[in-house]
């Protein structure tokens, strides 16, 4: 008998308590600074939620895919082919996630999210003229300017709207057709990052990763949060750039990596971490000189296309800045964010994903190389990048809460961690019933 199994596990076990903690203190500590001063800006701290245990329409399906994916989920994750596998992952992903949005109705759950006050398409009417519109709009990002922009599309770059004003002119106006393309799209962000494990690491690590990948308590957000588009193109920029980096032709990957590159830093100023995870992708790549001319120059062209129709992408982030000390961001503490944000990314990735990261730190320690055999090592050092991505954007004191869903594009590279643990049903069961802890109990803000 392997002494090592059962020690590995408990060492998982002891990380997992630990996190647990750490959302409780998170809690216990957010009550009360809310309670007594108001700053924390969340009625459920550290999540933008509110205490509401409620059932749904979408209950009944949330409990069936969840069941299904831990009882059949690790074994057709190995036995089926790999293109019918991601179609699978797609599908999966959809059901989970259409199921958990409609735990909370129709309007609530999907048709309302995009509506809001704060939303996207309370500005969709001010885009008639598109070129107009990106020459002014630094000019309506501070509060005290006239007409400012609603928080949301004040708090990204133009890109972010704009493509809700494609919806929108495409006769697919209003919150249903905007909340089902967040979801329609946000759940390939799965199948993305499977394709890029696959050539970094190898088949069998990305298989193991596939269930993880669905029955993420993440998907709570990916439906309905426009946050869950923007992880779908930056995790499609990932997964081109590993087959640029992998593979014999590198053109025309490596042109689609850097155009979506350069989409992702006009979708959120935040997205230009992926530099981080990028860098780890060009590390991992067997072939990597032929790929970056290509990549380099399919990046170059959004910023371009931007630029010439008159929108300052550095003004506007300074300006976004001012506004974010004007208001929450101002208010909110930072000594409290700075952990309790970590907390948040705990409920969104599960308990899987931190014993999957402790033993990630574990190999990642150990390697001096990285052979191109090397395929445990290898996913952990694209895990870990992610990582120092969410840990920059951390200390940078710019995310300071609702980053349940600010985090989503960082998060779902940490999941794949997962892939190291044995027992994958139990610890697939642990990820579903968090996410619908979380999605009954709570009424979240996205």
């Amino acid at each position: 008998m392997n002494r090592d199994l059962p020690r590995a596990t408990a060492r998982d076990l002891s990380a997992v308590v630990a996190a647990a903690l750490l959302v409780g203190a998170a809690v216990l500590a957010g009550a009360r600074i809310q309670d007594r001063h108001g700053t924390l800006r969340v009625n459920w701290p550290p999540l933008l939620a509110d205490w509401a245990p409620h059932t749904g329409p979408g209950t009944p399906a949330a409990l069936v895919v969840a069941a299904a994916v831990v009882a059949y989920g690790p074994s057709l994750a190995a036995r089926l082919s790999w293109r019918p596998l991601l179609l699978a992952v797609w599908a999966a992903s959809l059901a989970w996630t259409w199921s958990l949005a409609l735990v909370d109705g129709w309007h609530r759950g999907v048709a309302g999210q995009l509506t809001t006050p704060h939303e996207y398409l309370r500005a969709v009417d001010r885009f008639r003229d598109v070129p107009a519109a990106l020459r002014t709009f630094d000019a309506h990002i501070l509060l005290d300017s006239p007409d400012n922009w609603p928080a949301h599309v004040a708090g990204h770059p133009p890109g972010a709207t704009l493509v809700f004003v494609l919806l929108d002119r495409a006769g697919l106006g209003g919150g249903g057709w905007a909340g089902a393309f967040v979801i329609t799209t946000g759940t390939t962000a799965a199948v993305a990052v499977l394709i890029a494990v696959r050539r970094l690491a190898d088949e069998s690590l990305a298989r193991r990763a596939a269930p993880f990948l669905v029955l993420a308590p993440a998907a709570v957000w990916v439906g309905t949060s426009a946050d869950g588009f923007f992880t779908a193109v930056a995790a499609w920029a990932i997964a081109l750039f590993a087959l640029a980096v992998t593979g014999r032709h590198p053109a025309r990957t490596g042109l689609g990596a850097g155009l979506l590159s350069g989409l992702t830093v006009y979708l959120s100023y935040g997205l230009t971490l992926f530099a981080v995870i990028g860098a780890a992708v060009l590390l991992l790549g067997t072939r990597r000189l032929p790929a970056l001319p290509y990549a380099a120059a399919g990046f170059l062209v959004v910023p371009a296309v931007f630029t010439a129709l008159g929108f300052d992408w550095w003004e506007a982030y300074r300006l976004l800045v001012t506004r974010y000390h004007q208001g929450a961001g101002g208010v909110r503490p930072y000594g409290y964010w700075v952990w309790a944000n970590l907390a948040c990314t705990v409920l969104i990735t599960g308990p899987a994903t931190v014993a999957g990261l402790r033993r990630a730190g574990g190999l990642l320690t150990g390697v001096r190389g990285l052979p191109p055999r090397a395929a445990a090592p290898r996913l952990a050092l694209l895990a870990g990048a992610a990582l120092v991505a969410l840990l920059i954007a951390d200390l940078s004191g710019m995310s300071k809460a609702e980053t349940e869903r600010i985090w989503l594009p960082f998060a779902f590279w940490l999941l794949p961690a997962a892939a190291f643990l044995p027992g994958a049903r139990a610890w697939l069961a642990g990820q579903a019933v968090l996410a619908l802890l979380l999605n009954h109990l709570l009424l979240t803000g996205w």
